[in-house]
């Protein structure tokens, strides 16, 4: 069985507050909703901390189709994360890869799943990609 989870960040200000939020489809279950935020923080952090936390969410090795409206988050594992490693963590301009703790957090709770990873386009009437969005700026809302 693979699980369905659409995740979104958001930021009111960059930095600023930014909140995250996904959406866990798990067969025959009720829509799962998790939320959080930070008060100073970016949207890419928001981002790779919304598919960070819906992994989490999975105690046992799961497949998943992971769904984003983040092409940083998508391009960051399927493109760039391997030369970062080999090149010690920097970019191909030798620049150090920015928020190296979130993908450090990201690739570990990679190792633990099959995830399958699909962009979504943002706003453009998703119901769970439009949901993880609401959730991303409950936190934004209440500070």
């Amino acid at each position: 069985m693979t699980n369905n989870v659409y995740t979104d960040g958001a930021c009111s200000g960059n930095p600023g507050v930014g909140g995250w939020g996904a959406v866990i489809l798990i067969e025959n279950q009720d829509p799962i909703e998790i939320h959080g935020g930070k008060l100073n923080t970016t949207n890419n952090q928001m981002e790779l901390k919304a598919v960070i936390e819906a992994l989490k969410y999975f105690e046992n090795s799961s497949s998943i189709n992971l769904f984003t409206d983040s092409k940083y988050v998508k391009n960051g594992i399927q493109l760039w994360i391997q030369n970062w490693k080999i090149n010690g963590w920097k970019t191909s301009n030798k620049k150090l890869v920015k928020n190296k703790n979130l993908w450090l957090e990201l690739d570990e709770q990679l190792s633990k799943h099959k995830v399958n990873w699909y962009w979504v386009k943002g706003h453009s009437g998703d119901k769970f990609n439009e949901k993880a969005d609401e959730l991303a700026r409950k936190f934004i809302k209440k500070n």
